[in-house]
């Protein structure tokens, strides 16, 4: 079976030189000066109607403006489209603790934001690896209305294989400049012939617990917790007085980056071990109230697992339907599946005994609290269960770790300490 889908391949930029960095440089900045420019706009409307403008009236405004002619049409107008998106989301949390999008500027210097160049602004030839970016009229130099930049998209990408490729990004990473294709990409899916279903579970101590009946994988979130903890303290220790400092910025583009790869390795890992075992469907459940959580910290809480549920849910999503597995969503809160026991179905609060312990009084079952719900989940796609729900697996499941080392998921005896 054939499956088109999008996909975003990552590449170096090997001609680094001076001259085309400057360049790249000063798309970015031109960048952040529209940003703040739609900002400032949307501000003085927001005071004057009490109403946060949408991207129409915000992008018929910046066209008269000077800066709007700095990069291409469509490079610009994809910045006012990213600010309208951030207002919403914004809007849409209605929390009163969110702050809405701010400036983006580091004292007098204006940061390098990304830039996305649509079908007319850029030019690719996959054969000798180049991309041609365009220029802004305002920062055309007379004979060069382009930036010729040269990528590598290392072994396990290859754009020469792709359907098509919609846009391009130049994204800096806090030290160099990187590109992204966003492409779309023709996959060849396999027919699953299982059998078996899946019940994942998403949490914060164990990122997720996987059970297939018979067996059942632990992922630790370690990895993830101690990240959030280092890079947090970096940012908190250069927090200035106007605002996160240089180093402050790079500690959250660091930590995001190494939590996107982490996601990306959980979630393939995840999907990989249920092929292997025959599944033909994973159940898998989204955690309803995070908040009340607060052995992180309620802050740190919310500022890496409000996002991160969400995300691991859509890789896993799109990674299964790769493999030609169905993802069905669960309603963790309605089903009770973290006070519910998987072998007799008595609900109770008491069984959760301490963390990660299930202990039910009735039929005696002895579980990972976190492995009770994923085979909860699970009989929610199983409609005849199997009989060793309440078999030691439960108790003692195979654990799983993100080897730093690596940078991939490894059963724990194979992961360095």
């Amino acid at each position: 079976m054939n499956l088109v889908t999008t996909r975003t391949i990552t590449a170096a930029l090997t001609n680094d030189r001076e001259g085309v960095v400057c360049d790249l440089d000063s798309l970015a900045r031109s960048g952040s000066k529209i940003w703040n420019v739609a900002r400032w706009t949307a501000d003085r409307i927001w005071d004057e109607t009490g109403d946060i403008p949408d991207e129409g009236p915000l992008k018929s405004y910046m066209k008269n403006q000077p800066c709007w002619k700095d990069l291409n049409a469509q490079s610009s107008q994809a910045i006012v489209e990213e600010l309208a998106g951030a207002f919403q989301s914004w809007f849409e949390q209605d929390n009163p603790n969110a702050n809405p999008p701010g400036y983006r500027k580091h004292g007098e210097e204006r940061p390098r934001s990304t830039i996305t160049f649509k079908e007319d602004g850029f030019k690719l030839d996959t054969k000798h690896q180049q991309v041609r970016l365009s220029k802004g009229q305002n920062l055309k130099d007379g004979w060069s209305d382009f930036i010729l930049c040269e990528y590598d998209t290392g072994p396990d990408a290859d754009l020469t294989a792709v359907e098509d490729v919609q846009q391009v990004r130049i994204v800096w990473d806090g030290e160099q400049w990187e590109l992204h294709f966003v492409c779309k990409v023709a996959i060849d899916t396999a027919d699953s012939t299982g059998e078996k279903t899946a019940g994942v579970d998403l949490g914060i101590c164990n990122t997720a617990a996987v059970s297939v009946g018979d067996e059942t994988l632990l992922y630790p979130g370690n990895a993830l917790k101690e990240d959030a903890h280092y890079f947090r303290q970096e940012e908190y220790d250069t927090e200035g007085e106007n605002g996160p400092s240089a180093h402050a910025e790079w500690a959250r583009r660091k930590k995001s980056r190494r939590q996107t790869h982490y996601l990306h390795a959980l979630s393939k890992d995840i999907v990989e071990q249920c092929a292997d075992r025959g599944v033909e469907t994973i159940a898998v459940g989204h955690p309803k109230n995070i908040r009340e959580d607060e052995d992180w910290g309620r802050h740190g809480n919310k500022r890496l697992h409000d996002w991160a549920f969400e995300t691991v849910l859509s890789h896993i999503e799109y990674k299964a339907e790769e493999r030609g597995i169905e993802v069905e969503r669960v309603d963790e809160y309605e089903l009770a599946t973290s006070i519910t026991c998987c072998a007799c179905g008595v609900k109770a609060d008491s069984n959760r005994v301490e963390r990660g312990l299930y202990v039910c009084e009735n039929c005696e079952l002895v579980a990972n609290s976190d492995l009770n719900a994923a085979e909860n989940m699970r009989a929610t796609v199983t409609p005849n269960p199997a009989e060793d729900r309440s078999n030691g697996c439960l108790a003692q499941p195979s654990v799983r770790l993100f080897d730093k080392s690596t940078g991939r998921v490894a059963p724990q005896e194979q992961v360095c300490p």
